[in-house]
């Protein structure tokens, strides 16, 4: 069994096509999957198909592009929509300093008031970081120092500092079809040194397909490629990665029934 822990089945690209989706990733063995919330004020259709489906659970946030337009959602916005017994998860949020979609200082705050959020709920935090590894390391010492929280670092394409300093504080690390691109010898390093306990696949589909179709749609069932390449790289048996990341995926998002995750 694998846990495709970061897609986005909401997107236009996805239209109509659910069902099938989710069929093509239960006969790759992908049995689970996390659609993310990137607006709040959209919310609802990411919650839809997760009531809709028993594989899929979702989550509730701002991505950092939408920073700007959702600066006004509060801590207790979060809290409340997190209540839905298929929410597992705060976020996406963070910081993309690639884009600059949104002030930099608009994408903090909003950032800290999900991790105010996932403190508060229990739920991890599922960050977005791209260019910003000095900040990101920054707030997430600063806001541990506050009192602890659940942290993924989702899509990971960072630098080493980063993903040092954030697992130090407990955080979990996911890794997409990036890890498979030609070009990515440094991350493959990098994700050699992830303790075991630590690491996570997902597809952040529509995008971001692994080697062999890159360039195109990515869709929940190609994560099993991503992670057969993740045991390649840590050494192990294809198996062994796909029971440890589902096992990890278990108790980073508690709120999944233990039945849902069970093999």
């Amino acid at each position: 069994m694998i846990v495709d822990s970061h897609c986005h089945l909401d997107f236009p690209d996805f239209a109509g096509e659910t069902d099938a989706l989710i069929a093509r990733a239960a006969a790759a063995d992908v049995r689970l999957m996390v659609t993310i919330g990137t607006r709040v004020r959209d919310f609802g259709k990411v919650r839809a198909i997760a009531e809709a489906h028993s594989q899929v659970y979702c989550t509730v946030g701002t991505h950092p592009h939408e920073a700007e337009k959702e600066a006004d959602v509060a801590v207790e916005e979060l809290v409340d929509l997190a209540a839905h017994p298929k929410v597992i998860g705060i976020g996406e949020a963070g910081l993309d300093y690639f884009y600059d979609s949104s002030p930099r200082d608009v994408q903090a705050e909003v950032f800290r008031r999900h991790i105010a959020a996932a403190r508060m709920t229990g739920l991890p935090v599922c960050i977005h970081s791209r260019d910003a590894d000095a900040d990101m390391i920054a707030i997430l010492e600063e806001e541990t120092g506050k009192g602890a929280f659940p942290i993924l670092l989702h899509c990971f394409s960072s630098g080493r500092e980063l993903m040092e300093r954030a697992t130090a504080l407990g955080a979990f690390v996911s890794f997409s079809g990036i890890l498979t691109f030609k070009r990515s010898d440094e991350l493959r390093a990098i994700a050699r040194d992830v303790p075991m306990d630590r690491l996570l696949v997902e597809t952040d589909a529509p995008y971001l397909a692994p080697l062999p179709w890159r360039g195109k749609r990515n869709e929940p069932a190609y994560v099993a490629h991503t992670a057969k390449v993740l045991a390649e790289v840590k050494g192990v048996a294809p198996e062994e990665m796909a029971a440890t990341t589902t096992a990890n995926f278990a108790r980073l998002f508690a709120k999944v029934p233990r039945e849902a995750v069970t093999p």
